[in-house]
């Protein structure tokens, strides 16, 4: 009677737990994979990885220490073999999941770190709430590869909420539209044509750049990224790389940029000095059947036309030039309006003195006579010796 009475006293000195019941507790020790926690029963809780956290593979050793206090909530009290499991995964969903409610009804604004990248989505958890995010809802744009937001703080909206289907969707692209749209507003607030703006180009293209001003993007059209001839934009620009341009034109939301600031326009003193008779030097930039295109300066080309290349015939211009050669020629043709400048090698040459045509002498009817005698005289003269 005395040793039940003694075992009932020792079993009285421990709390009674029930399944599902939230009690604290105290870590007395720590494996990578498992907590152990004095709950003040008569058995210690085992909290393990999986109830501790959805996210896969954590080392406990790295979250929790020996001597934390903890909130946990009895799984089982009786596992079969007198161990009481616990979790503590299932406790903060719980309150999680008042957490996701209250910020769907207030349209509350989160912020969490991407906990997986799948097919579909991204996939972030709050306070052990797994909210899913799908591909179509992380960008304004399209994003084929999502894996750059791997481990990333993103934010969002919670824009659905069903807690007995545990589905939990959340929404990044109208906060970034809305962003967007902001600084738009603010950003053609304060701009207008002529104004200098710097940005960073965010897509180069066979037509062009897009450069990302804050707020719009301004398209650089090949034909204004510089004075001179551009083949390919690609050439000149990369992504990322920051560019300072004046606006050439606002239409509406669009943005027309350029490059082509005038003091440097090469035409400003070009009549000065490629002015009609001056003597010029330049290479050749490109070739056509009739002629060969001479770049004097950046942005400033004058054709010479095959039939001024040499002073002797030639066919086509590539018999005798190639792309690069220098050439030294005369101006002689400057059209400041059509921004047309003519050239010519055959006008470097002094042209060769012409022989004035030798006028026949007319002989007059006395020399003829003359002529004749002296003739007669000679035939007679042959009779003569041969007689």
């Amino acid at each position: 009677m005395l040793e039940e009475t003694f075992e009932q006293l020792f079993e009285a000195s421990f709390k009674t737990i029930h399944t599902g019941e939230v009690v604290e507790g105290t870590v007395i020790d720590v494996k990578p994979d498992e907590v152990i926690i004095n709950i003040g029963y008569k058995s210690d809780g085992i909290l393990t990885r999986s109830e501790y956290t959805n996210e896969p593979n954590v080392d406990l050793t790295t979250v929790v220490k020996v001597g934390d206090k903890m909130e946990v909530k009895i799984l089982k009290v009786n596992d079969g073999e007198g161990q009481v499991i616990l979790t503590y995964k299932r406790l903060a969903a719980d309150r999680g999941n008042k957490r996701i409610e209250e910020a769907f009804n207030n349209k509350e604004v989160l912020t969490a770190k991407v906990a997986e990248v799948l097919a579909g989505g991204l996939c972030v958890v709050v306070d052990e709430v797994r909210i899913f995010i799908p591909a179509s809802l992380v960008s304004d744009v399209y994003e084929k590869d999502l894996s750059k937001y791997a481990g990333e703080e993103i934010q969002f909206v919670v824009t659905e909420y069903n807690p007995r289907r545990r589905r939990y969707i959340g929404d990044r692209k109208q906060l970034i539209s809305a962003e967007k749209e902001e600084k738009q507003k603010e950003l053609f607030g304060r701009i207008k044509e002529g104004d200098t703006v710097e940005g960073t180009v965010k897509n180069v293209t066979d037509f062009g750049a897009f450069i990302d001003l804050g707020g719009a993007d301004g398209l650089l059209h090949i034909s204004e990224m510089s004075w001179g001839r551009v083949e390919n934009p690609k050439k000149v620009f990369k992504v990322g790389d920051t560019v300072k341009a004046f606006i050439k034109e606002i239409s509406g939301t669009k943005i027309a940029l350029s490059l082509k600031f005038d003091d440097a326009n090469p035409w400003k003193d070009a009549a000065v000095k490629y002015a009609v008779g001056n003597e010029v030097t330049g290479k050749v930039a490109r070739m056509t059947d009739f002629g060969a295109f001479v770049e004097l300066a950046t942005g400033i080309d004058a054709l010479l036309h095959v039939s001024q290349i040499s002073k002797d015939h030639i066919e086509k211009p590539s018999d005798v030039l190639k792309v690069g050669d220098e050439v030294t020629a005369k101006v002689v043709d400057f059209n400041e309006a059509d921004k047309k400048i003519s050239l010519s090698v055959k006008a470097l040459f002094a042209p060769e003195p012409v022989e004035e045509p030798v006028e026949e002498v007319q002989e007059d009817d006395d020399a003829d006579v003359v002529s004749v005698d002296i003739e007669a005289v000679i035939a007679n003269q042959a009779e003569e010796d041969a007689e």
